[in-house]
């Protein structure tokens, strides 16, 4: 004896209330109110002290001035060998000399540090400011994200200050380097793909009268316009214009989308949904994601496109010109300078421009060495930390140093994670693929596709100098892991029981334990004064010194 299908207006509330369920049984208002309290509270932990050290800290000494002579220019101009000092010193207009720099990352990160700048002026905290905006900013996302994949405020909440309580990103939040940028705009293009599979499932559900039969596709025409996709768009080509290696996740995360939307049209009754969300999902997203990308990407570097012949004067023959077997540049009277033709020549410079600095990425740096390199496979066990500022020997009696009297005292930022969030993390991340693939759960697969996607690619440049802060754009989906982890020790039951208590005091405490670990690291975070003895008592590899 066969059961009974259940009938098409059963299946279509049931639909309905899955596709809803994780936002709507929370107070929205409480929800958004509390993330924004989460995100100001950690605007005013990274903004504290944000002017020091009064120093150019690590490549700040490229992106800063950049960002600079991209405000007041509108291109990067290159600059005097003594421009640091002169700059600290308040003098930033006599520093530039007239030719352009060969910048090797995109101009987004940098754009944003000039608003910085303009607003606050030419110095540290000038400088900063754009970072310690837009990972606040990060944190706010995360809590939302969170809460979004959840259903759950508080889960949402735990996320937001997992993620302001790592090391990584609190000091590139401190710092006008451009990871911070390309982090945020990843994890903003992510939360616009997940917010995009509620609105699909809610939309077909909507306009699916009955369950599909036959050979039938579903709703086609009423769904090619989604929103969250167009303005995902946008935030990946913002975070393609601040670094190059958002292209992976933006790969990755495409493919996931097109699985989601198949999943979608197979849970209404659509046969063969794969091959068909390919064709009647997979070709408009690809419109409202990656050509939209590709539009603010090219957007993005107006700037040089504005004064191209600029950079065709100067740098038709970089150096980096023989990997491409010798090609110049195409000058400016090779083609019509005027109306379309000026813009054709100026985009087939930017070509000319990517193509250089594709392969002062991919071979000029192969086989040099920095003193911070250190290989993506140790990321996730925080290998090896990257100090970005240092001032040592400082004697006793001397700049409030009360060591004793055969010891010395010394600040220092270290760009290092929080161990007990990236250690626990790497379990995280194990339970997460154990319950994607054997559960079914596709909230973890967020977290290990973007795992995958941030941070394998690393491991084909590992024969060059390149830095765990890298790993701050795959930091959001550890975290993912780890909140999702802990809203299954808690359990979904609101009735007392012996396994949710204990699932309770689980989570709670290891989101103390993690409080605790940041707070015993601030001092190596925000250059503090600390004796050498207490410096050795953070410092707990050899590697990481």
């Amino acid at each position: 004896m066969t059961t009974p299908a259940p009938t098409a207006r059963r299946a279509i509330p049931s639909a309905w209330v899955r596709a809803r369920a994780a936002v709507d049984f929370e107070d929205p208002v409480v929800g958004w109110a509390s993330a924004i309290a989460v995100m100001l509270f950690s605007f005013f932990l990274r903004v504290w002290h944000l002017g020091s050290p009064h120093e150019f800290e690590f490549d700040e000494t490229y992106y800063a001035k950049d960002a600079w002579s991209l405000a007041h220019f509108g291109y990067v101009r290159d600059y005097q060998p003594d421009a640091n000092a002169q700059i600290l010193d308040g003098h930033t207009m006599d520093q530039w000399k007239d030719g352009p720099s060969m910048i090797v990352h995109p101009e987004v990160g940098k754009w944003l540090i000039a608003m910085g700048e303009k607003a606050f002026g030419m110095d540290p905290f000038g400088w900063r400011i754009a970072a310690a905006v837009v990972g606040s900013l990060m944190i706010l996302v995360m809590c939302r994200l969170a809460r979004r994949i959840t259903g759950s405020t508080a889960l949402g909440l735990v996320a937001g200050l997992l993620l302001s309580f790592d090391g990584l990103q609190f000091v590139l939040s401190r710092l006008a380097l451009l990871d911070i940028f390309v982090a945020f705009f990843v994890l903003c293009g992510v939360a616009c793909l997940v917010n995009d599979r509620f609105w699909l499932r809610a939309r077909i559900a909507r306009l699916q009268p009955e369950t599909v039969t036959g050979g039938g596709w579903g709703p086609v025409r009423r769904v090619l316009f989604r929103p969250w996709l167009l303005l995902g768009g946008i935030c990946w080509g913002l975070a393609l214009g601040s670094k190059w290696e958002a292209a992976y996740p933006l790969a990755a995360f495409g493919v996931l989308s097109w699985l989601w939307s198949a999943g979608a049209r197979r849970s209404f009754g659509v046969r063969w949904p794969v091959l068909k969300a390919a064709v009647v999902d997979g070709i408009p997203a690809f419109v409202q994601v990656v050509l939209v990308a590709v539009l603010v990407y090219v957007a993005s570097w107006t700037g040089w496109l504005i004064h191209a012949q600029e950079y065709e004067t100067h740098l038709s023959a970089t150096q980096y010109t023989h990997y491409a077997g010798g090609k110049d540049w195409p000058t400016r009277d090779q083609k019509d300078a005027s109306g379309f033709g000026e813009v054709v020549q100026s985009l087939d410079s930017l070509a000319h421009y990517h193509r250089d600095v594709y392969m002062f990425h991919t071979h000029f740096l192969n086989d040099s060495t920095h003193t911070y390199a250190s290989k993506p496979s140790g990321w996730l066990l925080l290998n090896r930390p990257v100090g970005v500022a240092a001032d040592v020997d400082i004697k006793p009696g001397t700049q409030g140093c009360h060591a004793s009297p055969d010891s010395d005292c010394l600040r220092q930022v270290l760009l290092i994670g929080t161990p007990a969030i990236w250690w626990a993390g790497i379990l995280a991340l194990l339970y997460a693929v154990a319950t994607w693939v054997g559960g079914r759960d596709w909230r973890f697969g967020i977290a290990v596709v973007g795992t995958a996607s941030t941070w394998l690619p690393w491991l084909q440049y590992d024969d060059r100098p390149i830095f765990l802060f890298y790993e701050v754009v795959t930091l959001p989906f550890v975290v993912l892991a780890l909140t999702l982890a802990m809203g299954k020790m808690i359990g979904t039951s609101t009735q007392p029981s012996p396994r949710r208590t204990a699932g309770v005091i689980a989570a709670g405490s290891y989101f103390v334990i993690a409080l605790i670990n940041f707070a015993w690291f601030w001092p190596i975070f925000t250059n503090q004064l600390l004796t050498h003895s207490e410096w050795l008592d953070r410092i707990w590899f050899q590697r990481w010194v």
